[in-house]
């Protein structure tokens, strides 16, 4: 069975419902740093994004947060990137966010595409050309993947967060009966593996010790995979799926601002 017959059966109701948790944008003030970003898609659904930037001459990362989150959840967080010198991009899947339409694992792959054209254009406008960096926590991994096997030559490297190596664990961890649908480890239509095991540029895996929804052996797969000559990874020892930024506290951004200043200039 071709990818697209499969990535179909992941576009079902039966997976929807498990695999995405949609919320609405809220309404909240946008901190200083913020600056809020609107995209169009290629069948004209508009895709939010909210941006915490840095100067000019900061590193540029693009986010693609975890399920159940939104861009504006991330207002106490990017201030603390732009601090350290970061620029930090927070996008929002459809449905989610400011974004409008209804999620789906092949608008998601196909949408990362094209965030990554217009920020990327964007980026450039301003001269914001230091570094970028595309980065994806839990569900996120698939769509900071996407690109990472496909647009190499425009970015410096990858940061995997709480990233999932197949798609088929991680739905029955949810609750979908992927055997009635004929999905099954060595049929995995997202392929984040096979994604990671071209991507040369610097990659930085991040993974919490004792993640429930996504086993810590997922994260060290893909680190293992990944044939980038410039790889780190960082296990948050004692932390959850949802709770590395709080145990690892500094360490967190340290480690990242470390990788990115380190690398940059290889990724280039």
């Amino acid at each position: 069975m071709d990818t697209r017959k499969l990535l179909e059966k992941l576009d079902s109701p039966l997976v929807s419902q498990y695999l995405f948790h949609p919320r609405s944008q809220y309404s909240s003030p946008i901190p200083p740093t913020g600056q809020d970003m609107t995209i169009p898609a290629n069948d004209g659904i508009l895709l939010g994004a909210r941006m915490y930037l840095a100067d000019k001459e900061s590193h540029n990362i693009l986010f693609f947060h975890g399920n159940g989150e939104i861009a504006a959840d991330y207002d106490d967080i990017g201030p603390m990137y732009t601090a350290i010198g970061i620029s930090f991009l927070v996008m929002d899947y459809r449905g989610y966010g400011a974004s409008q339409g209804s999620p789906s694992v092949s608008s998601m792959l196909v949408d990362a595409q094209t965030i990554f054209d217009h920020v990327w254009s964007w980026l450039k406008r301003e001269g914001r050309t230091k570094s970028l960096w595309i980065m994806g926590r839990s569900l996120g991994s698939a769509s900071a993947l996407e690109i990472a096997a496909s647009r190499q030559p425009e970015i410096s490297g990858l940061i995997i967060e709480s990233g999932f190596a197949r798609v088929v664990p991680l739905l029955r961890t949810i609750g979908v009966n992927t055997l009635s649908m004929g999905l099954t480890n060595e049929l995995d239509p997202v392929g984040n593996l096979d994604k990671m095991a071209v991507c040369n540029k610097p990659t930085l895996v991040i993974h919490a010790e004792h993640d429930h929804i996504i086993p810590l052996s997922h994260g060290e797969d893909l680190h293992r995979i990944c044939p980038a000559q410039s790889k780190q990874f960082f296990m948050a020892p004692g932390a959850n799926h949802n709770d590395i930024m709080f145990r690892a506290g500094k360490k967190y951004f340290s480690v990242i601002r470390s990788f990115l200043d380190e690398n940059s200039a290889i990724g280039k």
